[in-house]
């Protein structure tokens, strides 16, 4: 301690408020330098904060021209923008935003500048801050204030902080206002709050406040009034928040867009900004008020500059805009009772008989002998017409079902605090694991019938099998589970998750560009069609427009990925359990009964269940990942979910396969 005595009495003998910019700022980031020490812990640096008071006050002349100093900053430099726009983004576009990200870490900045928030991230840049800040007791945050105090007062007697503040509150409050009228809000914004019109007041509630607090004489009344003034603009404050939520209520309807997401979410961080501004304002203590603000502006930069923390957002972003309509298709593949457990069945049972015509298909592009892209993107059309097929024979193909009910899951987590969310989301659990089961086997039991029987079919019609005998060995050895089958399955599953992200996709841009309302009520579009026609195509493809864009994503990705792996020289290929189950039978009766004694037959079945687990396991883990951070579920709720489902498992692990 006496070293950093001795780096102190050096810093302060440097005090120098008729320094120019540069000089000064530099000063204060050597300040806070010697104040974080080697970052061993806060409590350090709280230490030194102390021996930091101490030598001020010790020093009538040192207090003095520590005042000047802080006149003189406070003077010159902007706080205002510091204190109502740092840590808010700018800009929408990802791009963009990244650059000036990528600008701020490579270039180095200058203590030269008048903007206080660049000046704010040099003086206190990281986490470490935000730590001992938190740390400093009532008696410390005393002791700063009086050392600051009156060193700058306006022309109406009161601290020129609070004009500065006030004039932040404004600011934000403006911000407000115009996220609120812009169109994208404005038109989403349901008729009740509409009508009570809550940011047309705001900045009239705002004046009336700002009014009681600097113009009005002092006196019971005066506080009375200057209380009833700040109740009535936060009631305000918080009837714009309310508007503003009221927008997701109409996702379904409207369509979501990542602009729209982001201007909600800047909307609710200025309220929670504007709060804590008037918290400073309005405590009969400022001081604990101002300390918790400059900890929150310091951990909001350092987000607002991490790379790390742009891309976690965005994603949260898509995530917003493209699980709300997954969630609304999965609600159709969950079975809650017998009955519709038992018509899961039969739709998966029909989807694996559809399937073995496609394993037929499949054999028939391969005969072709084409070339490897020619041949992928063959096998992709046929994939999804195929799958877009069995969509509009209302059957059901299992694996495509993970990735769309998983967000229908995560959404019966927006209300997981009340009695009971959890008990009833185990239940919704286990009614999802029964119906992948259900789908899971319907698909594979009646797949591996229907291939052999086309498969004898196209024997007797040729005169000869279907697979030869080195194609029939090299496509059971391709399947065995003792190869890279199960690294191909993982790969499937993040097929399917990502075919579950386009389809969420394109059904919001249909209904976001209102494409519905368009095929219907279209002038040139309804004297092609008819009106008639124009709108039964309308609600046909508002009802299966999400299902023909997960298909046919789906089709082509199985198709193409081993044609574009190849070129880049990967060994990758993928692995459907359907599919699989369907080339295993076709291998198995082409080769005909002697195929029972060979060890690669026995090989590949073994794979089936490893397949279909990873296939389901794989989609549904970064579906329902994707949909927690949409609904923005704690660390906490997960794991009280994760314990409550393994209680399940284990006094009742019928219910995860069987209907009661």
């Amino acid at each position: 301690m006496a070293a950093a005595s001795r780096d102190l009495q050096g810093l302060l003998a440097g005090l120098d408020p008729t320094a120019d910019v540069a000089q000064r700022h530099i000063w204060l980031i050597n300040l806070f330098d010697w104040l974080r020490g080697d970052r061993a812990s806060p409590q350090a640096a709280i230490g030194r904060v102390s021996l930091l008071l101490d030598a001020v006050e010790a020093r009538p002349e040192l207090r003095e021209r520590m005042r000047a100093w802080w006149r003189v900053f406070t003077q010159s430099v902007d706080l205002t923008t510091l204190l109502a726009d740092y840590g808010f983004a700018p800009r929408t576009a990802f791009v963009s935003e990244l650059s000036e990200r990528l600008r701020r870490k490579i270039l180095p900045g200058t203590p030269e500048t008048t903007d206080a928030s660049d000046l704010f991230r040099m003086v206190l840049p990281g986490v470490f801050d935000a730590g001992w800040i938190a740390l400093l007791d009532e008696a410390q945050l005393a002791r700063i204030g009086a050392l600051l105090a009156d060193a700058t007062v306006d022309a109406d007697g009161s601290p020129r902080w609070r004009h500065t503040v006030m004039d932040a509150v404004t600011y934000c409050g403006s911000q407000v206002v115009a996220a609120g009228f812009s169109p994208e809000l404005r038109l989403r914004i349901s008729a009740e709050h509409h009508e009570a019109r809550p940011f047309h007041a705001l900045m009239a509630d705002l004046d009336e406040l700002r009014e009681q607090m600097f113009e009005q004489p002092a006196g019971a009344e005066s506080d009375e009034a200057l209380q009833a003034a700040f109740v009535a603009f936060r009631d305000r404050l918080d009837a714009c928040r309310a508007s503003a939520s009221s927008v997701y209520t109409h996702l379904e309807d409207n369509g979501i867009s990542v602009g729209l997401v982001f201007r909600l979410r800047q909307l609710r961080e200025r309220v929670l900004r504007i709060r804590e501004l008037l918290d400073c304002l309005m405590s009969p203590v400022s001081a604990p008020s101002v300390a918790r603000l400059i900890g929150k502006l310091v951990l909001a930069g350092g987000e607002r500059n991490s790379i790390r923390a742009l891309v976690a957002s965005n994603s949260s972003m898509l995530a917003a805009k493209v699980t709300e309509r997954s969630a609304e298709t999965g609600e159709h593949y969950i079975t809650r009772d017998r009955a519709s457990y038992l018509q899961m069945v039969k739709k998966a049972a029909g989807g694996g008989a559809f399937t073995a015509l496609t394993v037929l298909l499949k054999f028939g592009i391969y005969a072709l002998a084409l070339s490897a892209f020619w041949a992928g993107l063959a096998s992709g059309l046929m994939y999804a017409a195929s799958f877009v097929a069995i969509q509009l024979l209302h059957l059901t193909l299992a694996t495509k079902q993970p990735a769309m009910t998983a967000p229908a899951l995560a959404a019966r987590l927006r209300d997981i605090k009340a009695d009971g969310a959890v008990d009833d989301f185990v239940d919704e659990v286990a009614n999802l694991v029964r119906s992948q089961v259900a789908a899971v086997l319907g698909n594979v039991l009646l797949v591996v019938p229907a291939t052999v029987a086309l498969a004898l079919l196209v024997q007797y019609a040729l005169g000869q099998p279907l697979l030869d005998a080195a194609h029939a060995a090299a496509t059971l050895n391709s399947l065995s589970l003792a190869g890279p089958t199960a690294l191909f399955a993982a790969i499937t599953g993040i097929l399917l998750f990502s075919a579950s992200i386009v389809a969420g996709w394109t059904e919001n841009a249909f209904v976001l560009h209102r494409l519905d309302s368009a095929m219907r009520y279209n002038p040139r579009i309804g004297a092609f069609l008819g009106a008639a026609r124009a709108r039964r195509w309308a609600t046909f493809m508002r009802t299966h427009i999400s299902g023909f864009a997960s298909n046919i994503s789906l089709g082509l990705m199985l198709g193409l990925l081993p044609a574009f792996a190849g070129f880049f020289g990967l060994g990758l290929d993928v692995r459907h359990v359907t599919l699989s189950a369907g080339q295993i039978a076709a291998a198995a009766a082409s080769t005909g009964l002697s195929v029972l004694q060979q060890p690669a037959l026995w090989w590949a079945v073994a794979a089936i269940p490893v397949i279909g687990a990873l296939n389901v396991s794989v989609s549904f883990y970064f579906a329902f990942r994707l949909a927690l951070r949409a609904h923005s579920v704690s660390l906490g709720d997960r794991a009280r979910i994760r314990s409550a489902t393994w209680a399940r498992w284990r006094s009742r692990p019928v219910s995860f396969f069987l209907p009661a």
